[in-house]
């Protein structure tokens, strides 16, 4: 049985988790969870997670330093090849997959997410889909908005899902909506 570790970073946002379990080879990771206002990472992670152990890994350790750089703004891009999406189910990973290639500095939208997967009619499929994404940053589902040019949802919150668009350098106009300049 493979023993599910987890690492608590701090960020500019707040406290960052990071679960992963080791095999032979690497680590895979398993869920990152950000911050919420309501609950603290740890009690998330002791719910959701009882069984999982505080630990550290050299590889761990370096994915931290570079989500933590992510957060700060630079442009980091991560290999997918160190998560685990072995518990999605075949249309989640479809739109994470597809989520996964929208390039810094530009902004989809969830229907044109849907439509770009073959189902034009699916953007709340879609939205639902990135709500449960278990890797934000690492698949940064902050780059999908409304089709209104609105933030819609984020599991670390609108404001922190605004400022990572920002560092971004996405612009937005008085009443809070995206300027669409960078679609993709």
């Amino acid at each position: 049985m493979k023993t599910l570790s987890y690492k608590i970073m701090v960020s500019r946002f707040g406290k960052i988790g990071v679960l992963w379990y080791e095999n032979r080879t690497s680590s895979k990771v398993v869920r990152i969870v950000l911050p919420k206002s309501s609950k603290t990472t740890d009690m998330i992670i002791r719910s959701f997670f009882p069984y999982s152990v505080k630990g550290n890994s050299p590889y761990i350790a370096s994915l931290c330093k570079d989500i933590d750089a992510f957060l700060r703004g630079k442009p980091i891009s991560f290999a997918l090849n160190i998560i685990d999406l072995s518990k999605l189910n075949d249309f989640q990973k479809k739109v994470l997959l597809l989520e996964s290639k929208i390039p810094r500095g530009r902004i989809s939208t969830y229907g044109r997410l849907a439509s770009k997967l073959g189902c034009p009619r699916a953007a709340r499929a879609v939205g639902q889909a990135l709500a449960k994404n278990p890797f934000p940053i690492i698949i940064p589902c902050h780059r999908t908005i409304r089709s209104d040019n609105s933030l819609g949802g984020y599991a670390g919150g609108i404001s922190m899902k605004r400022k990572l668009l920002e560092s971004e350098g996405i612009r937005f106009d008085q009443r809070g909506r995206v300027v669409i300049e960078r679609i993709w």
